[in-house]
């Protein structure tokens, strides 16, 4: 039986001075790094989730120190939920601490559902490109998705049976994006409990496209 990762508890600070609750998976010889982000606090949503949980797995074992975490006003983490706009600033303290360990590798900014429009939303220029499961697209307008015209590339995941936004609904609104291309997963529904086989491809293509730092 395969070990799974070893696992570091991490306390991001972020910049308007909260304390968020994270992990961290390292890999034993990094190429790249990720963070990912979770679902909506509100109905359930953490770092545990079985997406997440998914990633969090997979990602170091092909050579990816990978970090999750709550964000502001769930699990362990400070504050108050802020409606998807002040979890942009989460997400830059994830990144702040993986970019402080591997300077010189590529980082993946993936979130599923909520965490996807939120990581949309974040366009820092450590990013080398971005995962995004299930994007519901209406956590924030796409107009203030910055990663949707960022040239740097982009996948899409959903399920085929998706309850938030079908790739029917989804699919026109990505069309006119830069470098991005979506990928249905056949049966999966919005919340994934078959289907994740598809994501865990995503990831592994996306990191192929990556150009080293």
């Amino acid at each position: 039986m395969t070990a799974g990762p070893q696992i570091e508890p991490v306390a991001l600070l972020t910049g308007d001075g909260l304390t968020l609750e994270a992990e961290a998976a390292p890999a034993a010889q990094p190429r790249a790094t990720a963070v990912v982000c979770h679902p909506h606090p509100l109905y359930g949503g953490s770092m545990h989730n079985n997406v997440v949980d998914r990633l969090f797995a997979h990602l170091p074992t092909v050579g990816v120190t990978t970090l999750r975490f709550n964000f502001r006003g769930s699990g362990r983490s400070e504050g108050r939920h802020g409606q998807g706009r002040d979890e942009r600033t989460d997400v830059v303290a994830a990144i702040d601490e993986l970019a402080g360990r591997h300077p010189d590798l590529p980082l993946v900014l993936a979130g599923y559902s909520f965490g996807a429009d939120v990581g949309l939303s974040v366009v820092d220029e450590r990013v080398g490109g971005w995962l995004a499961v299930a994007p519901p697209l209406r956590v924030l307008d796409p107009a203030e998705m910055g990663a949707g015209p960022d040239p740097r590339p982009k996948l899409i995941v959903t399920g085929s049976a998706d309850d938030f936004r079908p790739p029917d609904q989804l699919a026109p609104l990505v069309a006119g994006w830069s470098n991005c291309e979506l990928r249905v997963a056949e049966g999966a529904s919005h919340f994934f409990p078959v289907g994740l086989d598809a994501v865990i491809a995503a990831a592994d293509e996306l990191l192929e496209r990556l150009a080293p730092a």
